[in-house]
């Protein structure tokens, strides 16, 4: 079975519960609902129809006793036989026939007139209101009644007048009420199952293969095969598959990410114990440097033990990347040249690579930072940039290869540029430019450098972003505000 093909679970599941699950579902509701439209139709043209048929069943009782009276109107004037009357009333079926004829009245056969008459009819002028009436009026209360109908024959001043008992109207209409009540049910069948197949052909099995997609997607988000498999159309449910689907993908893509995100913490966590005593072990012998009275050990001392003390500092926020965010800035003010100096340092950029770092931070140029995180920014951008000169002067060892770090102050943002003459940042990196484990521009690299760093700019309250430049190479600039200073501290400062 495809994944997002309907499962035997929900036919079992449908089986199990009879027509109390088919009418819980959508194809058993369409179905109901079809076949109530279908009757209401039906009800609406229902009355319209008997109405018709009680006109047509008066309409030819009055035409066969119109012909019946022109052929007596055609014999002498004389009264005919009693046989004949009956004969002529019982082909008629009924109990008295009047011709009216220029101004004349003639009584053509009549059995025993009858007392009463309970209702008249003038099918010459009927208006459609009064059909409905006349026509639920027989249906409810006729069967007992006397009658007299009347019209004109042709088009001429001849009425042609009968008087019956609507005992067989009554019974005619009513079984003609009953085969079209049956004729409608059998077509309101006919109609629902046509539109409950055609329906749950287009409509109800797709939308039943987006959910079991959703359902077998929640139960294993991890497994390939539970994405669905979107069908071809251009429709809105077909639209919703290819939606659906690469909703599916990407959040799987997530997960993996999530995932490698948690290895990594749970792999930070194992070593981060043992790397702590290793550094404390090490910071006690560099405190030691300090009392040796070599010249070469007391320069390069003080920036071992930053540099220690630093990867102790990290070694006890390093996790907080992984379970959390980062920790909130400490900010003061600071002098940047020193910071990228420390950089510089740090790197320790030999010269037989062919590499060169210059740090064109002005002397007195001061920001509003954490100095660590800072550091950790500046460092993670010159040293992806050192990184990737190496690889370009592997290929080139002719290549002009520089990282220059510049800064300027702009009101109360200072702008920082790390820049390099490197072979630029590719277009699959790009796309990925700040995503953990997807930004990496070399093989190997994990991508976090880029991730950390905006994480710590955008705690600064700051901007990171990558600056397209004309010549080869990568960019990036770093904007930094100041902190707003409050009412109270200016106050203080006056």
């Amino acid at each position: 079975m495809q994944a997002g093909d309907p499962g035997p679970l929900v036919f079992e599941k449908c089986n199990k519960g009879g027509w109390r699950g088919l009418c819980a579902g959508l194809s058993g509701k369409l179905l109901l609902l079809t076949v109530v439209f279908v009757m209401l139709a039906e009800i609406l043209i229902f009355v319209p129809t008997v109405a018709y048929m009680r006109l047509r069943w008066l309409d030819d009782k009055l035409n066969a006793a119109a012909a019946t009276s022109i052929v007596i109107d055609g014999l002498q004037a004389s009264e005919l036989p009693r046989t004949v009357q009956d004969d002529t009333l019982m082909a008629t079926g009924t109990k008295a026939i009047v011709l009216r004829k220029e101004g004349t009245t003639r009584l053509l056969a009549t059995t025993e007139m009858p007392t009463r008459i309970d209702a008249q009819y003038d099918l010459a002028n009927v208006a459609p209101v009064t059909a409905l009436h006349d026509a639920l009026d027989t249906l409810l209360f006729g069967g007992n009644r006397i009658i007299r109908v009347f019209a004109p024959v042709g088009d001429n001043d001849m009425v042609v007048e009968i008087v019956l008992s609507d005992k067989k109207l009554y019974k005619a209409m009513w079984t003609y009420a009953r085969n079209i009540v049956l004729l409608s049910i059998i077509i309101s069948l006919i109609t629902a199952t046509l539109i409950f197949f055609t329906i749950d052909r287009i409509m109800i099995r797709p939308i039943r293969r987006l959910t079991n997609s959703m359902q077998g997607f929640a139960a294993d988000p991890e497994n390939v095969d539970a994405i669905m498999v979107p069908e071809t159309g251009r429709d809105e449910l077909a639209v919703a598959g290819h939606h659906l689907a690469d909703m599916q993908r990407a959040l799987q893509k997530t997960l993996k990410q999530q995932k490698n995100l948690a290895d990594l913490g749970l792999a930070v966590s194992k070593i981060n114990h043992d790397m702590r005593n290793i550094l404390a072990s090490a910071q006690l012998m560099s405190d030691r440097l300090v009392d040796v009275e070599d010249p070469m050990v007391k320069t390069f001392a003080p920036k071992l033990l930053r540099t220690i003390d630093r990867a102790v500092g990290y070694t006890t926020e390093v996790l907080a990347y992984g379970q959390a965010s980062e920790a909130e800035p400490r900010r003061r003010r600071l002098k940047l040249h020193a910071l990228t100096q420390d950089v510089r340092d740090i790197l320790a950029i030999e010269p037989d690579t062919g590499i060169e770092f210059n740090d064109q931070v002005a002397h007195d140029l001061e920001i509003d930072a954490d100095p660590e995180q800072l550091f950790r920014v500046i460092h993670n951008l010159s040293r992806n940039a050192y990184q990737a000169l190496l690889n370009q002067r592997r290929g080139d060892p002719l290549a002009k290869s520089s990282i220059t770090v510049s800064a300027q102050r702009i009101g109360s943002v200072v702008s920082i540029t790390v820049d390099d003459t490197g072979p630029g940042m590719p277009r699959k990196a790009r796309e990925n430019l700040f995503a953990a484990f997807r930004g990496s521009a070399r093989s190997g690299g994990t991508g976090l450098g880029l991730a950390i760093a905006k994480e710590l700019v955008l705690a600064h309250g700051g901007t990171i972003a990558l600056v397209e430049k004309p010549g080869p190479g990568t960019q990036f600039r770093i904007e930094i505000p100041d902190r707003p200073v409050s009412l109270k501290d200016y106050r203080v400062r006056a």
